[in-house]
């Protein structure tokens, strides 16, 4: 197995790091508080009893939020780099992780046919997203952000701390954002940049970026393309349906892009990524500090980016997986993306043909996120019975998650109190591949759920 190699691959690889540094002279390691292994032993037990208290995001039956373990290989390279713990700010701290970075931010904006860029790593996609509407403040000063209301709730949240204006625009049927809607806004003047979702959170639904982008021949705006979730569906493209596809087909034109391969890469936690067109926006990062950089006097990360102290072991982890497995299309890791786009599919297919539940009418799932209601006579009996689905589910160890979602978009009569009112919604994200041999067992599972709780 695999996962029962790494110890020993590791080993190895310690090893190896520690020849590299075999001419330095010996000394005693400090013991911060002489620590013995017996007590080591026994937190390290009880850190391992605590982390028990959690959902289980590595097995297939987790098919709830958008998590997945790290490949092993990640994980890996993470640890090793840990043993010199480099720093990515600035060459001086992470000399060797910085490069990796360089090229792991290279590989990824090839995914969408970039070869100018200017990128790098971030703590996750929220800080990407700020990076990249900070950016959108510097180049269209005192012009209005625009996205889909069904667009990251950060990126309202953001603008507010830029002191940047921002409007939703309304979504469709199928949670894209409704162009009508968008160029009512634009013809009002004022709008410097338009976020294009390609994978929401709620539902995965993805934005017409292509006609986006026809509009913005006629309007002048910026486009900036949050695929924090769904970027790395790039490379499946050919394989989505035809409105998802035409808008990857367009990604290349955007001006900026913000990634997260701790979502579908494979990384740890802590890695999201921004990447900008222009090369030339490294202006606006220009800094001077009297006391960081001195040994080098090639570009470092910390030029080109808001943040200082990052992790050089999450350019790492990144870098191995990519060696290991190319983000390339048709490659192993891309037919990783097929099997779960495969299984959503399956499970939209099962769940439009079962009586008890209620699917979207606009379309199936765009990416590999499935979203579905409890079939009622009222919004708020469908928001009871999905609460109790979930929680029967998780019984049964099967575990989902639940959204709001607008009732009217899966057919389920609206309140009679609010004239658009939302409704608590059923939610699968299969984006681990083993999803698709389990999808049985899911089904099952959650049929028998339903069965409990709607007869």
């Amino acid at each position: 197995m695999l996962y029962d190699s790494v110890p020993k691959l590791f080993a190895q690889a310690a090893e190896k790091l520690e020849a590299e540094f075999e001419k330095l002279p010996k000394f005693e390691i400090a013991q911060d508080g002489c620590a013995t292994v017996e007590a080591m032993a026994k937190v390290l037990a009880e850190t391992a009893h605590r982390l028990g208290d959690n959902y289980p995001y590595f097995h297939p039956l987790y098919a709830g939020q958008m998590m997945r373990p790290p490949h092993p290989i990640a994980r890996a390279a993470y640890a090793l780099a840990m043993k010199i713990n480099p720093n990515n700010h600035a060459r001086d701290g992470g000399r060797a992780s910085s490069v990796m970075e360089i090229e792991a931010v290279n590989q990824i904006a090839a995914i969408f046919g970039w070869k100018e860029h200017l990128g790098h790593l971030t703590s996750g996609g929220t800080f990407a997203n700020l990076e990249a509407l900070w950016m959108a403040g510097q180049l269209r000063p005192g012009e209005r952000i625009v996205g889909s209301e069904q667009a990251h709730y950060t990126h309202q949240r953001i603008s507010g701390v830029l002191k940047l204006e921002y409007k939703a625009i309304a979504a469709d049927g199928a949670g894209r954002m409704r162009l009508d809607a968008l160029e009512e806004e634009l013809r009002r003047g004022g709008v410097g940049t338009v976020v294009a979702t390609l994978g929401t959170t709620a539902m995965g639904a993805v934005d017409p970026l292509d006609e986006i982008l026809e509009l913005k021949k006629k309007y002048g705006f910026r486009v900036h393309v949050d695929a924090a979730y769904g970027g790395y569906f790039k490379l499946i493209e050919k394989s989505l349906e035809a409105p998802a596809r035409r808008a990857y087909a367009a990604i290349g034109r955007a001006d900026s892009i913000v990634i997260d391969p701790h979502k579908h890469g494979l990384q740890p936690f802590g890695c999201g990524c921004v990447l900008f067109k222009d090369p030339s926006v490294g202006r606006f990062y220009k800094h001077d500090s009297p006391y960081t950089y001195f040994t080098s006097n090639e570009l470092h990360l910390g030029e080109i980016s808001l943040e200082c102290s990052r992790p050089g072991a999450a350019a790492v982890a990144l870098w191995a997986t990519e060696r290991l497995l190319p983000p390339v299309a048709g490659g192993e890791f891309a037919q990783g993306l097929e099997k779960g786009r495969r299984a959503a599919l399956d499970l939209d297919r099962r769940l439009r043909a079962e009586a008890r539940f209620a699917s979207l009418t606009a379309s199936a799932p765009e990416l590999d996120m499935v979203v579905w209601a409890v079939r009622a006579d009222s919004g708020e009996e469908a928001s009871e019975r999905a609460q109790k689905v979930f929680d029967a589910s998780a019984r049964r160890g099967l575990h989902l998650a639940l959204v709001q979602l607008p009732g009217s978009w899966f057919g389920i009569p609206e309140s009679l109190e609010k004239a658009e009112s939302t409704i608590t919604c059923l939610r699968s994200v299969l984006m681990k591949p083993e999803h698709e041999a389990w999808l049985n067992e899911i089904w099952k599972r959650l049929s028998e759920a339903c069965e409990e709780v709607v007869g």
